[in-house]
Protein backbone atom coordinates (compact mmCIF):
# COMPACT_ATOMS: atom_id res chain seq x y z
CA UNK A 1 0.00 0.00 0.00
CA UNK A 2 1.30 3.46 -0.68
CA UNK A 3 0.04 6.92 0.84
CA UNK A 4 -2.03 7.67 -2.00
CA UNK A 5 -4.09 4.20 -0.99
CA UNK A 6 -4.20 5.01 2.38
CA UNK A 7 -5.15 8.37 2.00
CA UNK A 8 -8.59 7.32 -0.25
CA UNK A 9 -8.91 4.78 2.64
CA UNK A 10 -9.90 7.56 4.76
CA UNK A 11 -11.49 9.70 2.11
CA UNK A 12 -14.36 6.47 1.32
CA UNK A 13 -15.65 6.58 5.12
CA UNK A 14 -15.17 10.31 6.13
CA UNK A 15 -18.36 12.07 4.75
CA UNK A 16 -20.22 12.23 7.56
CA UNK A 17 -17.21 13.94 9.48
CA UNK A 18 -16.44 17.19 7.56
CA UNK A 19 -12.79 17.83 9.43
CA UNK A 20 -11.80 14.32 8.18
CA UNK A 21 -13.00 14.35 5.09
CA UNK A 22 -11.48 17.71 4.35
CA UNK A 23 -8.11 16.28 5.55
CA UNK A 24 -8.21 13.09 3.89
CA UNK A 25 -9.20 14.74 0.80
CA UNK A 26 -6.34 17.42 0.96
CA UNK A 27 -4.01 14.29 1.92
CA UNK A 28 -5.35 12.39 -1.31
CA UNK A 29 -5.04 15.12 -3.91
CA UNK A 30 -1.21 15.89 -2.89
CA UNK A 31 -0.13 12.33 -2.60
CA UNK A 32 -2.03 11.72 -6.09
CA UNK A 33 0.17 14.79 -7.41
CA UNK A 34 3.52 13.70 -6.12
CA UNK A 35 3.97 16.06 -3.19
CA UNK A 36 4.29 15.69 0.44
CA UNK A 37 1.97 16.02 3.29
CA UNK A 38 3.06 17.58 6.31
CA UNK A 39 2.93 15.18 8.94
CA UNK A 40 0.66 17.46 11.18
CA UNK A 41 -1.97 16.63 8.94
CA UNK A 42 -1.09 13.45 8.49
CA UNK A 43 -1.52 12.66 12.33
CA UNK A 44 -4.62 14.95 12.66
CA UNK A 45 -6.24 12.75 10.29
CA UNK A 46 -4.87 9.43 11.95
CA UNK A 47 -6.27 11.08 15.11
CA UNK A 48 -9.74 12.33 14.13
CA UNK A 49 -10.34 8.79 12.36
CA UNK A 50 -9.60 6.99 15.76
CA UNK A 51 -12.19 9.72 17.79
CA UNK A 52 -14.88 9.30 15.56
CA UNK A 53 -14.74 5.68 15.20
CA UNK A 54 -13.82 5.54 11.28
CA UNK A 55 -11.29 2.16 11.90
CA UNK A 56 -14.45 -0.33 12.64
CA UNK A 57 -16.32 0.68 9.78
CA UNK A 58 -12.93 0.45 7.34
CA UNK A 59 -12.08 -2.67 8.60
CA UNK A 60 -15.53 -4.17 8.22
CA UNK A 61 -15.48 -2.88 4.18
CA UNK A 62 -11.40 -3.62 3.39
CA UNK A 63 -10.48 -6.34 6.25
CA UNK A 64 -8.03 -5.65 9.47
CA UNK A 65 -4.67 -6.40 7.28
CA UNK A 66 -5.65 -3.39 4.72
CA UNK A 67 -6.08 -0.85 7.54
CA UNK A 68 -3.19 -2.12 9.27
CA UNK A 69 -1.44 -1.80 6.38
CA UNK A 70 -2.75 1.85 5.95
CA UNK A 71 -1.99 2.55 9.68
CA UNK A 72 1.37 1.49 9.25
CA UNK A 73 1.93 3.23 5.46
CA UNK A 74 0.98 6.86 6.84
CA UNK A 75 2.35 6.45 10.67
CA UNK A 76 5.70 5.89 9.06
CA UNK A 77 5.50 8.26 7.24
CA UNK A 78 4.57 10.70 10.36
CA UNK A 79 7.82 9.22 12.05
CA UNK A 80 10.21 9.91 8.59
CA UNK A 81 8.85 13.75 8.50
CA UNK A 82 8.68 14.56 12.32
CA UNK A 83 11.42 16.40 14.39
CA UNK A 84 13.27 14.40 16.81
CA UNK A 85 12.97 15.55 20.55
CA UNK A 86 16.60 16.23 21.84
CA UNK A 87 16.88 13.67 24.94
CA UNK A 88 17.02 14.55 28.05
CA UNK A 89 20.82 14.74 29.91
Amino acid sequence: MNLTDAARMLLTESAAHPELLRDARLAYDEFAGGRQVPHTLLSRMLGEAGRKGVFPALRERHGERAVNDMITVLAREIDRQAPVAPRAR
